[in-house]
């Protein structure tokens, strides 16, 4: 294990082998990443951009927004860590998604922590090692601003490792870590909901670890840790206007009417696709059937690892409680995962768009330790020779699935790497094109879709400003209604549309004989078109 030693006065850590093949993994994950990140791979698009443009006005001092502008129940605070790289050195993809590398990092070093105390050395190297692979859906969601995912597995696990701590007496300031672990949990509320179930056994764990000290200064340190990092989202909701506060917008999201997909098609969705695809195991278009194999193997991993940990806490009793909080942990964790997993496939979208909605269970791999480790032990037994015929069986079979799943994840790391990230490369050039042109020549004040306007004002850095309109040519999904405001203003707004869309040719249409006469460029797949009268149908 690490351990600091003394040597000519100077203090440095000392790695174990198991600790320092981790770390050659986590650099391994890491340089990846960063290559990645440099060449703005995976593609950008606008949600990601409008997280960009809200760093952009952190960064100006011209807002300071709680939540996703246009959406009031995701908080911002990736925009927040990204603001002051921007302040230095202006808008640009790599810059909004360094933060997110270093919380890459910070997730593996943490999830090593918490898998040695639980686990094992070696298994934690493991855990690391399949972490540090990743095809484009897992990377998509660990590098790319779409959401409050990345920070809030962070936040689990220094949580986690709390309680680790308290209950095994090497937490010095016992208050304050019950205050900070509040913190976490008020800024992870404010800033990503899917993480909900992750908190509420996390709460457990502390509860069950320092019961007693909760009832006196810890708890209120505690409850005011918590209110410190709510703070921002119930601001936000007293001040909202009726209907509009986040409980409200997030239920009317939640029950939008319509069909409801039957049980067995949500389970092949939520399963059979979405698993695979959060665990890495599936290109980003998609899992073939025979790559379903992990998802139903899942839940019978979940309850052979709740009952491995209920099994070591009762083998353990009478323990002093830093012996038993290992199985407590592990049993968190697998209810987490349950609790998250159900969540999904209780859901329409599980079923409608499993491809799209995948990035919902990436908080999965906080319970990828408590997973794989009855497969672990099992795998370990064998090898040792511990075990009889039964038990080499199960160890057998635990190796060939490991290696499997090992196996799969590279192959589909290496795949996108050497191959996958082509068309992110090409697309994200012809975007850059559009936005030189037009910052160069004009239009300045254009209309577009959504997916073009909040990238093209990011990548401008607002020298041209877009509204968004829909395929009608009628108003969009506009995220900050000042853009739309300004453009509408506008005595000659120009129009940036892809080629042969469907808001084209009503451009076209409407335009007529003027149509060729109002084109200025064709460039990166869109066409820009710059009328001399402005074209506002729905007005």
């Amino acid at each position: 294990m690490s351990q600091p030693v003394r040597k000519r006065g100077r203090w440095r850590p000392q790695l174990d082998r198991p600790a320092l093949v981790a770390l050659l993994f986590g650099l391994a994950g890491v340089g990846y990443r960063l290559v990645l990140t440099l060449h703005t791979v995976p593609v950008s698009n606008s949600d990601e951009a409008t997280f960009g443009l809200a760093a952009l006005h952190i960064a100006q001092g011209r807002e300071l927004p709680v939540f996703l502008y246009g959406q009031r129940y995701m908080g911002v605070l990736e925009s927040y860590l990204a603001a002051p790289l921007i302040a230095v050195a202006g808008p640009g993809w790599p810059l909004l998604r360094l933060p997110l590398l270093l919380l890459y990092a910070l997730f593996l070093w943490l999830i090593h922590r918490l898998t040695r105390r639980i686990g094992s050395p070696w298994f934690a190297t493991g855990i690391v090692g399949l972490l540090a692979l990743g095809g484009e859906r897992v990377v998509r969601d660990q590098l790319t601003a779409v959401g409050g995912r990345p920070e809030v597995k962070v936040a689990v696990l220094l949580m986690l490792l709390i309680a680790v701590g308290l209950a095994r007496g090497t937490v010095r300031h016992r208050r304050l870590a019950v205050g900070l672990f509040g913190l976490l949990a008020g800024v992870s509320v404010w800033s990503d909901w899917l993480i909900l179930p992750y908190l509420a056994v996390a709460a457990l764990v502390l509860a069950w670890v320092a019961r007693r000290e909760l009832l006196g200064w810890a708890g209120a340190l505690l409850l005011a840790g918590f209110a410190v990092g709510i703070a921002p989202m119930i601001r936000d909701n007293l001040l909202a206007p009726p209907g509009e506060d986040s409980l409200s917008v997030f239920r009317e999201i939640s029950t939008k009417a319509g069909p409801t997909p039957p049980w067995s098609r949500r389970l092949d969705g939520g399963l059979l696709e979405g698993v695979p695809l959060a665990a890495g195991l599936c290109p980003v278009d998609g899992c073939a059937r025979w790559q379903g194999w992990f998802g139903l193997l899942y839940p019978v991993l979940l309850a052979v690892a709740a009952a491995l940990a209920v099994l070591a806490y009762r083998r353990a009793a009478g323990a002093p409680r830093g012996e038993r909080v290992g199985p407590v942990v592990h049993l968190a964790l697998v209810v987490g995962a349950a609790l998250t997993l159900l969540s999904y496939v209780r859901s329409p979208l599980a079923a409608t768009s499993p491809l799209d909605n995948a990035r919902y269970l990436s908080v999965l791999q906080l319970s990828l330790p408590a997973v794989l480790w009855p497969l672990w032990v099992a795998a370990v037994a064998c090898w040792r020779g511990t075990v009889g015929a039964f038990g080499r069986l199960a160890g057998a079979l635990s190796t060939a699935v490991l290696a499997a799943l090992a196996a799969t994840t590279l192959v589909v790391t290496v795949l996108f790497a050497a191959t996958g990230t082509a068309a992110s490369r090409i697309e994200e050039r012809q975007a850059r094109d559009l936005a030189d042109t037009l910052r160069a020549g004009g239009p300045r004040e254009v209309y577009g879709d959504y997916w073009t306007c909040n990238r093209l004002i990011f990548n401008t850095a607002e020298a041209v400003v877009c509204a968004v309109l829909d395929g009608d040519l009628t108003p969009g999904q506009n995220r900050y209604p000042a853009y739309w405001r300004q453009v509408g203003r506008a005595d000659r707004p120009g129009y940036v549309l892809a080629a042969d869309s469907a808001a084209e040719r009503r451009l076209r249409r409407l335009l007529g004989d003027r149509a060729d006469a109002a084109l200025v460029a064709d460039v990166g797949g869109y066409r820009v078109y710059h009328p001399q009268t402005p074209v506002r149908p729905w007005r």
